[in-house]
């Protein structure tokens, strides 16, 4: 890894030996911090992904979660899905000195050769315009992915960055570079909001302008991939026109 990469000022960080989700260790020490802390877990017993779907955690793979508790209502707060793929994205460019076959699939999966290297999930806490805690949990598939048999039908294959790339990276190693990588971004994000931020992520958006279906819990719509709106919201032309959908799994 690059030398330059060093743990950021002002961010905390423990590691774990085991812990049930890193997740769920945010949601106990959220309330004793003084600031934003990265945990790291060397073995999760009950990682979970979006929509409480399993996450699969092999040994020498990333699970981390960063809790912090930030100044915005949660609809801003919540906009830091797309800086935490950026910071993955650009940790994964540290550590292998490559950009290539790396994309992001909206709303917060980072692809490598066309395969689910990463996933992000935010869970917070708080009533109406307060946030008591936010955590982003950040899965990255190290050293293994986990079977094709364990994806549902119709998700992409997952994919592992030493299989990829042949980089074999700890997890510690990892995550020091992806610190880093989210207080610069996190820097941009407070000091000039959304709109560099969406412009970095569209710029490495996976199947931008091509024709991709996104489900929600109660309809399904196929669209040409327009952009991604100031709200974080993916826009589709459809055949119903213009689309912006919040919250959605997309197929391609």
């Amino acid at each position: 890894m690059n030398a330059m990469s060093e743990w950021p000022a002002g961010y905390g960080r423990r590691v774990l030996a085991e812990v049930d989700s890193t997740l769920s260790e945010a949601a106990r020490i959220a309330p004793e911090l003084a600031g934003p802390e990265w945990i790291l877990a060397l073995r999760q017993t009950a990682g979970r992904g979006r929509r409480g779907r399993a996450w699969t955690d092999p040994a020498g793979n990333l699970a981390a979660t960063l809790v912090m508790r930030p100044g915005e209502p949660p609809n801003q707060a919540a906009l830091r899905s797309f800086v935490a793929a950026l910071a993955v994205f650009d940790a994964c460019v540290e550590v292998t000195g490559r950009a290539d076959g790396l994309a992001l699939k909206w709303p917060n999966d980072v692809l490598l050769n066309g395969g689910k290297l990463s996933g992000i999930l935010l869970e917070r806490a708080g009533q109406g315009a307060a946030l008591s805690y936010l955590a982003i949990g950040i899965g990255v598939n190290l050293k293994s992915a986990p079977d094709t048999g364990q994806v549902a039908p119709g998700a992409l294959r997952p994919v592992s960055l030493l299989s990829e790339t042949g980089a074999l990276v700890e997890p510690e190693q990892f995550l020091t570079a992806l610190a880093a990588s989210f207080a610069g971004h996190e820097a941009q994000f407070q000091a000039y909001g959304f709109a560099p931020v969406r412009e970095a992520w569209l710029a490495r958006a996976a199947r931008l302008g091509e024709v991709v279906t996104a489900r929600t819990g109660r309809e399904e719509v196929t669209g040409t991939f327009d952009t991604l709106d100031t709200a974080g919201n993916l826009v589709l032309i459809s055949a119903r026109g213009r689309v912006s959908i919040p919250a959605a799994d997309v197929f391609f």
